[in-house]
């Protein structure tokens, strides 16, 4: 029986032509010859293993090195490492992490622009030992609400500085984000500063790109650091005043911080042993004119090769406003913890992806980081506010019915009376 049907299959692939199988294939028949039944894909072959050099005591190995030339059955020589007599950055290896000055075997934790914290803010509270205020503090937010201290023509000009980031400053059908999130700050900022002429104070202000910032601290028993640079920073020759007052700063102490167990709050921070114990720095000399650090304003894409959701985007904000805090006190009242500063220090940030803005205030109180009790240090957070809903080059036409018209759609003003209210914060 089992020769009869070997032999109607041989005479079935006879008659079967190539054209046959191909029709097959397409109407989702058969994709195999008969004749064969291997599989299709060929398995990838695994990289080639290194042969171990055997070294046998007392046995002197045979090469070619005299002969100036390969010769077959010789072994390859080994020549001893030429050393430079001069110093050549291409080639230079630095030695093994052991062996570097500033080694240490206490480990300690780096914070840099591109740490993706797993708890976002709630670590980010953890670390600096901060609670969190939702929304703006009010007497912040009416200096904006003040019609002496609005533009003229307000809610115009700011509509013509989003349509300039999105649609004027270009000729791609869809500009990206990393293009007109970063003109749409400046726009902003521009507008702001046209107000100089009613308020002097913005002239002893000045906007700074790149500049680096490093604060050391410890939490418990383990050593903390934030090190990188600033996206843009917004400095002053004066500090800004205090968010809250004493009474407000002293009911802190009954604050529990948040925690995350079992999560490490190390996750995701860098882990280093070479490191400076004391390492502290605002990113300028003692005598630079402007030595406060007043606003620093963060884009979510201004490195096109990394992103961070906006939870640890604004993880990012807080930290890095709270190391420019940190080092500012620490040249002011030493390195030693302080359990209450004698003038609290104010720091602000904003953060945008273009469309979408975060606000953030931080005032730190104490320097005391170690344990969980005592004053804490305060920040008012406002997330995830939208300054317009759409901004469309075409219109978005669904079903024969236009969804969103072309253009600017939705602009919200109370969105940037929160921008020009951290803008005119210390100057009015």
């Amino acid at each position: 029986m089992f020769i009869e049907t070997a032999q109607c299959m041989k005479t079935a692939a006879v008659l079967l032509s190539l054209k046959d199988l191909n029709r097959l294939s397409v109407r989702g028949g058969a994709r195999r010859l008969f004749s064969s039944s291997r599989c299709l894909s060929a398995k990838i072959r695994p990289p080639p293993q290194r042969r171990e050099k055997v070294e046998i005591p007392g046995l002197e190995m045979i090469t070619y090195g005299e002969r100036m030339h390969y010769v077959p059955g010789l072994s390859k020589p080994v020549y001893p490492v030429w050393e430079r007599s001069y110093k050549d950055p291409r080639y230079y290896k630095s030695p093994p992490a052991e062996k570097m000055k500033l080694y240490k075997d206490t480990p300690c934790y780096i914070f840099n622009p591109r740490s993706n914290v797993l708890e976002g803010v709630r670590q980010a509270e953890w670390l600096t030992k901060t609670k969190r205020i939702s929304g703006l503090p009010p007497h912040l937010l009416s200096l904006a609400e003040n019609p002496e201290n609005q533009l003229p023509n307000q809610d115009e000009r700011v509509q013509n500085a989003i349509k300039h980031a999105r649609f004027w400053d270009t000729t791609e059908a869809r500009p990206r984000k990393e293009r007109y999130s970063n003109t749409l700050l400046l726009n902003l900022l521009h507008l702001c500063a046209t107000l100089q002429s009613s308020h002097p104070a913005f002239g002893r202000r000045m906007l700074s790109e790149n500049c680096s910032i490093a604060a050391t601290w410890r939490r418990g028993e383990d050593l903390f650091q934030v090190r990188g640079q600033n996206s843009l920073l917004y400095s002053s020759m004066d500090p800004l005043p205090e968010a809250s007052g004493k009474t407000e700063t002293a009911e802190t102490a009954d604050h529990v911080l948040e925690t995350f167990y079992p999560v490490s709050p190390t996750i995701d921070l860098q882990k280093v042993h070479v490191y400076k114990e004391e390492f502290n720095s605002t990113g300028f000399k003692d005598d630079y004119p402007y030595p406060h650090a007043h606003t620093l304003y963060f884009l979510e894409s201004a490195d096109p090769h990394f992103k961070l959701l906006r939870e640890q985007f604004r993880a990012k904000m807080i930290m890095f406003t709270f190391g420019n805090a940190l080092a500012r006190a620490h040249r002011l009242y030493g390195t030693q913890p302080q359990r209450v500063l004698d003038r609290p220090i104010t720091v602000q940030a904003v953060g945008t992806n273009g469309r979408i803005f975060q606000f953030l205030v931080f005032q730190l109180n104490t320097t005391d980081l170690s344990g969980d009790d005592g004053i804490k240090n305060q920040m008012w957070l406002d997330e995830d506010v939208e300054l317009y809903d759409f901004a469309k080059v075409r219109p978005l036409i669904k079903k024969k019915q236009v969804k969103v018209p072309a253009g600017l759609a939705g602009y919200k003003p109370e969105v940037f009376n929160k921008f020009l209210a951290l803008y005119l914060h210390g100057a009015v």
